[in-house]
């Protein structure tokens, strides 16, 4: 073996790359008055550790502030002046001086509090006089006009909520790059709102801003079977108050004048209907506006917005067996699609129509996934003086890759349109890469599906009507995604709207926002139902989030949900497990498992009831760490003791004696592996009934939402890594290459989302993008690539790649609190070669082969001999005597 490190003359590289406020990258319009400091390293110091650091703080025009502080912590470490006021702004400069007398240098960025207090509104909720109740609403537009005396005073800032959507120009000039505003929130607990600088667009003299406000989440159609509409209120509304220094320029109120717009409607389901014949007409109907009554929600600073994130261009034009006219853009997505160069000599009044789909079906569009939503955007056109180059919807998002255009008049070439990439901001922070080209596209699809699906909240799908932030679905894929990108405002955005919504009924809802309370299914339950796997969202994502960004505060804000869930909200039999008070509910359990028919995804080879006692288990341990974690050791040992009991009573249940589970299934042997539910013996009778079960489906995934995202960590750490590697990269179907194999570039929903002869899956729920069994990336990142956190936060690193199957090489990347975490390796010859990266202020614990080091931070190199698995290729276990084997490794 042998290993190196860079010249330690690399230390001159040590800097500080970004500084940033709570999780705000930029800290504009942050939302606390004392907000947490962090910065992030560059360079490739070795062996560097922080010993102290010292803070500059220069408040609007004042002297420097100064403070040393001997602590090595550089992540969320505490403001140490006195509080920032409403609007207050500060420069804040960073140094870390370095146990060794290294420092890294100055650092500044600029943090500014938005409005901090309900008191600071001035502004009220105006609407539209008249509004559609049983059908869409008409977007509507209001309007102010007013004086600047001196823009000189102060900067310029503008802060707008609304009840539904809506877009804000400050004379002509679209103000903010943020789309789908203020987002989807519990609206009755908290509504967003954004804070914009306008300096730029400000002049002297004469004014106007101009608001559109469309209905959006807030009284649109929602929900699946049919849908409702006016879940929140039936009147959508504008708050927007502008300000040049302490003054308040303008606000709405009784003065703003309101007309109809050109969009005659704007659904989220269904799109948008564009009249390009009544552009203009605004000014000849202006009338006043009405006056609604204040938000009794808290108002909070949007601090992960959905904005434009990348432009796809069309990359294949087909004609349909019927003769229309498709656009491929080659990738599935979700937004819209902006015409760059309208038809010509279209006449007044003609109708093109844009329809949307994942999907082909025998060469036609594949709209019977959408259920009823339509997914259309239609223009009348104007006259010829109207231009629809640069259109693009305002207030609608789709999942597609196919475009269908009806109503083109002139020639069409895939210069005409380009797709535009919407989701919530995050920045990126994994990569995956290696010598397999189907498991790249693999990763690729994963991280694809995710940007999809965080459109403000974690949905399900982006697609059908539905598109609803389900727990269950983010539960089993939240490690995944804060590998990826840097979650964490968003998803504690959400987490707080489901413990507000928890409180009535200590049970979450099964997607957050809950619209079930307010959207009544005929004979279905009256309130929130409680359910393993999805509702354990409200205990497992926290801790997750804490893994991954060491903010103890998500589990203190999110303590009394979880507690509420675990003490109240399950219902429970005369042994703690999981009861059934009400046999109409059932669990869901392993639910889309491969084995079960389309129209029953719930009805697989895993008994619900073990799925939902082993996540019981699994959760009582969690919550054990939490609360040891937050210092409450009584709680701890309470969950302890609890946890124990319970692991007894569900092998009591559940597990022979000897090791069996009740129900043979990959999930239910997964589920008892992983969660440390055997005894050592066991362990590896149900590690051997694994391997058979594996082999006798000839490799193919047999594993639902439950068991999926653990199925190959329990492969792997269980001697059986062979066998992982071959379920990884099996190719027929169910396998997750198999999709690939297809031409999926997101992951699907069912297994078989795509029969092999081209034909949709039968069943009535059908998604070609959803992330849930993209949770397999998480393997990819810890097994393949190795690296993963030993403590939370990656402030000790854990580097241990486990090559296999027919890989040769491998690299992943994460983009820590601290700097850049990477692994690399590759097999040449008879050796394998492992480069790694540990950021500075870190320090990492190396596994390669049978060689073990402990290293500091910098850039390493490590050779040790390398020996394929014997093992490889593992062989089948094949009963049938008519059905052909197919063995094929991709």
């Amino acid at each position: 073996m042998t290993t190196t490190a860079t010249d330690s003359a690399q230390i001159n590289s040590l800097h500080i790359d970004r500084v940033s406020f709570e999780h705000s990258v930029d800290g504009f319009g942050i939302g606390v008055a004392s907000p947490r400091i962090s910065w992030r390293f560059g360079g490739s110091a070795q062996n560097w550790l922080q010993q102290s650091y010292d803070i500059r703080i220069q408040r609007d025009n004042s002297v420097f502030e100064e403070f040393h502080v001997e602590s090595a912590q550089s992540n969320l470490v505490p403001w140490p002046p006195a509080a920032l006021q409403s609007r207050e702004s500060a420069i804040v400069s960073v140094k870390a001086n370095g146990a060794d007398g290294v420092e890294t240098g100055w650092h500044s960025s600029r943090v500014e509090a938005s409005l901090l207090h309900r008191s600071d509104w001035r502004g009220e909720m105006i609407s539209a006089t008249e509004h559609a109740i049983d059908n869409p609403k008409r977007p509507f537009y209001v309007i102010q006009e007013f004086e600047v005396q001196e823009i000189s005073v102060g900067p310029a800032r503008l802060y707008v909520t609304a009840f539904g959507l809506y877009d804000i120009e400050l004379n002509g000039q679209t103000v903010g790059t943020q789309v789908l505003k203020p987002g989807w929130t519990s609206y009755a607990h908290r509504l967003y709102f954004q804070t914009f600088d306008v300096t730029p667009l400000l002049k002297t003299g004469k004014n106007v801003i101009r608001g559109l406000v469309a209905e959006g989440w807030y009284s649109g159609r929602l929900g699946f079977l049919g849908g409702k509409r006016n879940l929140y209120g039936t009147e959508p509304a504008l708050l927007a108050q502008l300000m040049i220094g302490e003054e308040v320029v303008v606000k709405t109120d009784s003065t703003w004048k309101w007309a109809p717009s050109e969009i005659l409607t704007a659904e989220i389901y269904d799109g948008e209907v564009y009249d390009a014949r009544v552009l203009g007409e605004q000014t000849s109907v202006w009338q006043s506006v009405k006056n609604l009554d204040f938000p009794a929600a808290k108002l909070s600073p949007d601090l992960a917005p959905i904005r434009r994130m990348e432009e796809v261009t069309a990359k294949a034009l087909v004609t349909t067996p019927s003769g229309r006219l498709v656009v491929d853009f080659g990738q599935n997505l979700v937004g819209w699609v902006r015409i760059n160069r309208g038809p010509r000599g279209t006449s007044l009044g003609h109708k093109l129509v844009f329809s949307h789909a994942e999907v082909l079906e025998h060469g036609e569009l594949g709209t019977r996934p959408l259920r009823i939503a339509k997914c259309q955007d239609t223009i009348f056109c104007g006259t010829e003086r109207t231009s629809l180059d640069g259109w693009e919807p305002r207030f609608t998002f789709h999942g597609f890759r196919y475009l269908q255009i009806d109503g083109w008049v002139g020639e069409f070439d895939l210069t005409a349109v380009t797709a535009i990439v919407i989701h919530t901001d995050m920045e990126r922070t994994g990569w995956f890469t290696s010598s397999h080209p189907l498991i790249n596209k693999l990763h690729q699809n994963v991280t694809w599906g995710m940007r999809g699906n965080f459109v403000g909240l974690p949905t399900d799908c982006p697609q059908r009507d539905e598109r609803l932030g389900w727990t269950g679905d983010l539960q089993v894929f939240c490690k995944t995604a804060n590998f990826l990108y840097d979650t964490h405002s968003m998803l504690q955005g959400w987490l707080q709207d489901l413990a507000a919504e928890q409180i009535v009924h200590n049970e979450p809802s099964l997607f957050v926002p809950n619209i079930m309370k307010r959207f009544r299914l005929e004979g279905g339950p009256k309130g929130p139902i409680a359910l393993a796997v999805w509702g354990d969202v409200v205990v497992l994502s926290p801790w997750d989030l804490y893994e991954a960004f060491a903010d103890k505060r998500i589990l203190e804000q999110q303590y009394e949900s979880m507690l509420a869930w675990l003490t109240k909200g399950i219902p429970r039999n005369a042994q703690g497990l999981w009861g059934q008070p009400n046999p109409a509910i059932v669990q869901l359990g392993d639910w889309l498992d491969p084995s079960a028919p389309p129209d029953f995804p719930g009805d697989g080879r895993t008994d619900p009831m073990l799925v939902a006692n082993a996540y019981l288990v699994h959760v009582t341990r969690t919550m054990a760490r939490i609360c040891s974690t937050l210092g409450k050791e009584n709680e701890a040992e309470r969950f302890k003791s609890e946890y124990q009991r319970l692991a007894a009573a569900y092998a009591d249940n559940y597990v022979s004696k000897a090791g069996r589970t009740v129900s043979d299934s990959q999930t239910a042997l997964a589920l008892s592996l992983r969660f440390n539910l055997l005894t050592e013996s066991q362990r590896a009778v149900a590690a051997s009934r694994l391997d058979e079960l594996v082999r006798a489906n000839v490799f193919k995934v047999g594993t639902g939402f439950a068991g999926t995202p653990l199925i190959l960590d329990v492969l792997a750490d269980n001697d059986k890594l062979h066998l992982a590697y071959r379920m990884l990269q099996e190719k027929q179907c169910p396998s997750w290459l198999y999709c690939v194999s297809m031409g999926a570039t997101t992951v699907w929903e069912r297994w078989d989302s795509m029969r092999p002869d081209g034909s949709i899956n039968p069943g009535e729920m059908t998604s070609f993008n959803h992330y849930a069994f993209g949770a397999v990336a998480a393997f990819l990142h810890r097994t393949v690539g190795g690296i993963s956190p030993i403590e939370p936060g990656w402030k000790r690193i854990l580097i241990a790649p486990r090559p296999g199957g027919t890989l040769t090489s491998a690299e992943v990347k994460h983009l820590s609190p601290f700097g850049i975490v990477q692994c690399s390796w590759g097999i040449r010859d008879d050796q394998l070669v492992v480069e790694a990266i540990v950021p500075p202020n870190t320090t990492a614990l190396v596994q390669v082969g049978d060689m073990t080091a402990e290293v500091g931070s910098g850039e390493h190199r490590f050779v040790v001999s390398y020996e394929p698995d014997a093992r490889w290729p593992p062989k089948p276990i094949w009963y049938s005597m008519t059905i052909p084997l197919i063995d094929e490794i991709a």
